[in-house]
């Protein structure tokens, strides 16, 4: 008998008299015997059509018949019936949901699972997948203009109108595209032999007339990797946690002056940084490091370490 019966298109009828322990009693000797159809009938005759157990059995029987739209009715059902809805409940209806494309609420429904139960490894490795999946579309005028930036990027700097000692220092250097120049900063220039500020002058021009300057790409590529650093800390605390501000771990002076020095504001912020930033700051030391370890430790956090 196929799935897409005329019983299946029924739902939970109120005037069913069944009660939800029957139904799920009857439901499971169907299954036994090998009648799926049966134990989602059986279901659909129980007498609380809220009761949570019995939608959750009942979208997953409709789920393996490849009932999907009525899986995900019953789901959503169950998911709303209770203030802490089922964990796998959550979790099927978001793998659904994710495999139609419907991401922002497969994160959703995930991020309720994670931000409960952190441990939760099916949650975590779904939710990253969806998050994943998120970035995973083509858009054309996108494609075309980031073909056109590396492009741009992989001119060499003797396209460049420089004078002959700015070419050669950078030559020496061996900052031979315009990428190149842009990973380096002011200061590295400057601290290399021959390279004066005639020469420094010249080149910030020429990247100014482009609408680029020094180490521009060293910037991307450390808000890059902080962000995908916050997006890992969210396995281990929640949204709240994270964006709580410093001073709710009432740090001593010396350590909520060094933060501020850094502009870190939200605990967050705090633990996507590395320790090797803070020993940068002056008069920070090893007693100030420990102090914000330890009250970050307090919520579940560390700082960020380097691969």
């Amino acid at each position: 008998m196929s799935a897409s019966s005329q019983g299946l298109d029924t739902v939970i009828g109120p005037g069913s008299t069944t009660s939800p322990e029957e139904a799920l009693q009857k439901a499971a000797q169907l299954e036994q015997e090998g009648d799926r159809i049966g134990a989602i009938e059986a279901l659909r005759g129980a007498s609380a059509g809220s009761d949570e157990r019995v939608l959750f059995r009942l979208a997953w029987l409709l789920d393996l018949c490849g009932e999907e739209d009525e899986a995900v009715h019953f789901y959503q059902h169950c998911v709303d019936a209770s203030d802490r809805p089922l964990v796998n409940a959550l979790i099927n209806l978001a793998v659904i949901l994710e495999d139609r494309g419907e991401f922002a609420s497969a994160e959703k429904y995930l991020e309720m699972v994670v931000n409960t139960n952190p441990n939760n490894c099916r949650a975590r490795l779904f939710l990253r997948d969806v998050r994943a999946s998120k970035d995973m579309y083509y858009d054309e005028a996108e494609a075309r203009d980031l073909a056109k930036q590396n492009a741009l990027m992989d001119t060499p700097v003797t396209d460049f109108e420089l004078s002959v000692r700015a070419r050669n220092c950078l030559k020496k250097m061996e900052i031979r595209t315009l990428g190149d120049l842009l990973k380096v900063s002011e200061s590295e220039l400057l601290s290399y032999k021959n390279f004066g500020e005639t020469s420094l002058v010249e080149i910030k021009a020429m990247l100014t007339s482009r609408g680029l300057r020094l180490g521009q790409n060293l910037e991307t590529q450390y808000h890059r990797v902080r962000a995908e650093v916050y997006d890992d800390l969210r396995e281990l605390a929640s949204d709240e946690v994270l964006n709580r501000p410093i001073s709710s771990l009432e740090f001593s002076v010396r350590a909520r002056k060094a933060l501020q020095i850094l502009g870190v504001q939200t605990v967050g912020d705090l633990a996507t940084r590395t320790e090797a930033e803070l020993m940068g700051i002056k008069n920070f030391g090893t007693t100030s490091l420990v102090e914000i370890r330890e009250r970050l430790a307090t919520v579940g956090l560390d700082l960020r370490t380097l691969d």
